[in-house]
């Protein structure tokens, strides 16, 4: 049975749009009768024409594009890795910068992509980040040397530091408020589906000679970056971003394409200039960006708690291990052959494919909370029973079958829930004038966690075995569900302005309207 979270503070006062705002949260069943508010918020918020949803939906695809090339660059180097240490005669050390490395240099993609984005708008910055990857992917197609290898790799890692960053960002400004939730989602499908081409391509260019195969494998994944060039003459700019610049006509003709219910248009423009603070005449002086970021208010140290928190969650619970080194997991749960190893992994990756999108169809429709939950808990289990496997069930058929369950089931809860919602949250939470700078330290957030967890797997598997390092990412990961009941706010069907409202009161941020003990009854409504 559903709940629908209905919220007023001590006076009755509505929030923005005449949507209720408060530290009262009070819960009715979605099968009671509607309010005639609740009907006019319906009628309001769900006048999409066929026309608008696919323009918006085209924008969404186009931005995440740049997305494909991060799950690709993940996918097809956990096979990869294999070729070219045999080809370079790399190290182990090596082999686990190499990998890493692209996550902690894509920092400097990311906190560089939020400034640039700010100042030469959200599109442009999409196709820079793919300029910049598609030089990275070439010089390490043709590399002689570990060396080389190294510096392609690194300008790849900047590349796609900045389209991690701006895309959740753009999509998130850029989408009706009914349909943000699954829309900013988008770049976690692609990401998904980049990483299954990748486990694809390293099955099918594998018999390839060793100095060759590699290569190819490398080389495929530009061809994601040529189609954004041609989407940044199709997609418009941002309407928040024209608002920030005074270009308020052609942030109005942006929201007519997105959204054709005239009135709200104009509502929703009138929040932007409030929020951007163009729309008051008593405009106040504001600290400059990263200085309140440093120095943040109460309100915006709750959002940064929030957003950095899950950010590092994400990472640390150990999924670009799962996926990065899923060829050496499977070895050690009994699996021989590279064939079959990539083959497996080929398993996992349609696995995760496939959960992400049944993520995009119940995250506007039960909340981003619940799908946390489902997601944490169902990690935590996983976890610890692929930890439980390797360690004590040995090699045999039995273990090998536990370990690709268990494997597949953690990267299922993942993609079901931590991996879309994280990106989500963030592009929603912060205030229009920091959204981009904040999203951009988010997501630095989520680059070192998840190049420390890469480039730290094998020497700390060694050290305490690798079911021991799993069973160290189930206790992390259980810490992530008291995270989230703590800390993450329900940001569904509000509007981005609004979102921003539930963090001036603390109560309201730490409890959101669904708590744990709703998700039984969410799920069984759906």
């Amino acid at each position: 049975m559903g709940l629908v979270g209905v919220q007023e503070n001590g006076n009755g006062e509505m929030g923005l749009s005449g949507v209720p705002l408060g530290s009262k949260n009070k819960y009715r069943r979605m099968d009671s009768e509607l309010t005639e508010e609740d009907d006019a918020s319906q009628s309001h918020h769900h006048h999409v024409s066929n026309s608008t949803k696919k323009y918006v939906f085209a924008c969404a695809v186009f931005a995440s594009l740049n997305s494909v090339l991060l799950g690709y660059d993940v996918g097809v180097m956990s096979g990869a890795i294999i070729f070219i240490q045999e080809d370079l005669k790399i190290t182990e050390v090596q082999e686990e910068v190499l990998v890493g490395s692209l996550s902690i240099v894509s920092l400097l993609g990311s906190l560089a992509g939020g400034r640039t984005s700010d100042v030469i708008g959200r599109k442009w910055t999409m196709g820079l980040a793919a300029v910049i990857f598609q030089t990275g992917a070439a010089i390490m197609t043709f590399a002689p040397s570990f060396q080389i290898l190294m510096v392609g790799r690194l300008l790849a890692g900047v590349g796609i530091g900045f389209g991690v960053m701006i895309a959740p960002v753009y999509i998130a400004e850029i989408s009706p408020t009914v349909a943000r939730g699954a829309l900013t989602s988008f770049p976690e499908i692609f990401i998904n589906l980049g990483i299954l081409l990748g486990y694809i391509s390293n099955y099918a260019f594998s018999s390839f000679p060793v100095h060759t195969n590699w290569r190819i494998m490398l080389a495929v994944g530009i061809l994601p970056s040529v189609f954004i060039g041609f989407a940044l003459f199709i997609i418009p700019e941002s309407p928040r971003w024209l608002v920030m610049k005074n270009r308020v006509e052609e942030a109005r003709s942006v929201l007519l394409k997105t959204n054709e219910n005239e009135s709200e248009v104009e509502e929703r423009l009138a929040e932007i200039q409030l929020a951007a603070g163009t729309g008051n005449a008593e405009k106040h002086e504001e600290k400059a960006v990263w200085r309140e970021l440093l120095k943040p208010s109460p309100s915006l140290r709750r959002m940064l708690v929030t957003g950095f928190g899950i950010q590092c969650f994400q990472q640390i619970t150990g999924i670009d291990a799962t996926v990065y080194y899923s060829p050496e997991i499977f070895k050690g749960a009994g699996i021989e052959g590279n064939s079959n190893l990539l083959a497996a992994t080929v398993a996992v990756g349609i696995t995760k494919t496939v959960f992400i999108l049944v993520a995009i169809f119940l995250i506007d429709k039960l909340g981003r909370k619940p799908l946390l939950y489902i997601s944490t808990i169902g990690m935590t289990v996983c976890l610890f029973s692929l930890g439980f496997t390797l360690t004590f069930l040995g090699s045999g058929n039995v273990g090998i079958a536990l370990a690709v369950l268990s494997v597949c089931g953690n990267v299922a809860f993942f993609s079901v829930g931590i991996g879309p919602v994280c990106w989500v949250l963030t592009s929603e939470i912060f205030p229009l004038r920091l959204r981009a700078q904040a999203a951009a330290l988010g997501a630095v957030g989520n680059r070192v966690c998840s190049g420390l967890v890469a480039m730290s797997f094998l020497s700390v598997s060694d050290a305490i075995t690798v079911g021991g390092t799993f069973f160290i990412f189930s206790v992390i990961s259980a810490l992530s569900v008291a995270f989230v009941y703590m800390f993450v706010p329900e940001t569904k069907g509000k509007s981005l302005e609004q979102i921003g409202l539930l963090f001036q009161n603390e109560h309201e941020w730490q409890r959101g309207e669904v708590e744990l003990g709703d998700v039984e009854h969410l799920v069984q409504k759906e």
